[in-house]
């Protein structure tokens, strides 16, 4: 079976802006970086930082539904996303008329899920905000992961929300500064949770988030921790190959649930984990993004490299991803689907959800020669 590999780096432009409705047109090849900085020439900032910011594209953020670190302040991608223009097998599909419409299901949100499978994305309209004027990242503590998830629940559902919210459990808060001073004093011991603020009104947000946070018997560490997450926040993936080559698996995964099962999932998933993995294994977690009704689980596992490590992870990787569907939890909050989480997919969406999701694909892609092999079950 021959294959055909389609390369949109050449459609790399930032073709329009409109200062009034603050929306801006982006050809889906554009890079992260690449997008900013074109934006940044006209005052403007998309605030889009997953951790694959460097290498991503504009594309790539929307048919895989990512979420940046920004997310509490900005949202997701799907957020920022107004009208797409995708190239399919049977015509070219051309969406966002309006800011909003009753005219039938949103088929924008097809296409952000769709991974390739039903088109190729070539132009996507987002919105733009003015860059900030001011931005300040600082630390807090919380003396553990239950209190400071309670603090973060409480943002969220009372919409007082900083642009970057995350929690870290007490191993990875342990990892993380285990090269630091300590928070408590007596060795590294609490969770770090990192505030980020973005705007022209930093300084009554930041006291309005430091209510609640004291409240819930958060403490302040300052500044310093939190500009060293900003200044690192995308050099974690790059430690994995060093890891490896030394004789430690390091692998991420991600979930989501609501508030009431957050406890639940956490204590599933890590168990899963551990059990899979054996002695020794290191299991880490911090709320990544945040809403009113829940929040993301991400974690990350540091073991010892067994005979075959491909074969060591795929096993605990089914074993967690089966811990969150008998959790009630989703697969994946914005890794997508691929071939890694299809699998599990019919047993999240239901047969139903797959029926429609096979009448789609048949639709637009009759040959099937669209990104053949993932997300359709």
């Amino acid at each position: 079976m021959g294959l055909v590999s389609l390369d949109l780096v050449r459609l790399d432009h930032l073709l329009s802006v409109d200062t009034v409705s603050m929306t801006a047109v982006l050809q889906a090849g554009v890079r992260g970086p690449d997008a900013e900085a074109a934006l940044g020439e006209h005052g403007l900032t998309l605030g889009h930082y997953p951790q694959s910011f460097e290498f991503a594209s504009i594309g790539g953020f929307a048919v895989t539904r990512s979420s940046g670190q920004s997310s509490a302040g900005f949202g997701r991608f799907d957020d920022m996303v107004v009208g797409l223009r995708m190239a399919t097998p049977i015509g070219e599909l051309i969406l966002g008329s309006s800011p909003a419409n009753a005219a039938g299901p949103d088929l924008r949100e097809v296409v952000m899920s769709s991974e390739g499978t039903l088109g190729v994305v070539t132009e996507v309209t987002v919105r733009v905000r003015p860059v900030a004027d001011e931005k300040v990242y600082e630390a807090w503590s919380f003396p553990t992961f239950a209190e400071g998830a309670e603090a973060v629940r409480r943002l969220s559902q009372d919409r007082t929300l900083p642009t970057v919210l995350r929690l870290s459990d007490e191993a990875e808060t342990m990892v993380n500064l285990a090269s630091q001073s300590d928070i408590g004093g007596e060795g590294v011991t609490g969770c770090l949770m990192i505030v980020g603020h973005e705007g022209a009104a930093v300084a009554a947000l930041r006291a309005e988030v430091a209510v609640v946070l004291e409240a819930f018997g958060g403490t302040r560490l300052g500044e310093e921790r939190g500009q060293s997450w900003a200044e690192g926040r995308f050099h974690a993936p790059y430690l994995r190959d060093s890891m490896l080559d030394a004789g430690v698996l390091v692998e991420t995964l991600e979930t989501a649930t609501f508030w009431s099962n957050r406890e639940r999932l956490y204590t599933a998933v890590k168990r899963a984990l551990e059990t899979s993995l054996g002695e020794g294994v290191l299991v880490l977690c911090h709320i990544s993004h945040v809403y009113e009704t829940g929040c993301s689980l991400y974690f990350t596992v540091a073991a010892r490299q067994a005979d075959d490590p491909l074969e060591q992870w795929l096993a605990a990787k089914a074993a967690a991803s089966d811990a969150m569907i008998a959790a009630g939890a989703t697969i994946t909050h914005h890794h997508a689907v691929g071939t890694d989480h299809k699998p599990w997919l019919e047993r999240e969406i239901g047969p139903v959800g797959v029926a429609m999701l096979r009448g789609l694909k048949a639709a637009v892609d009759p040959a099937g020669v669209l990104n053949p092999g993932v997300l359709i079950p």
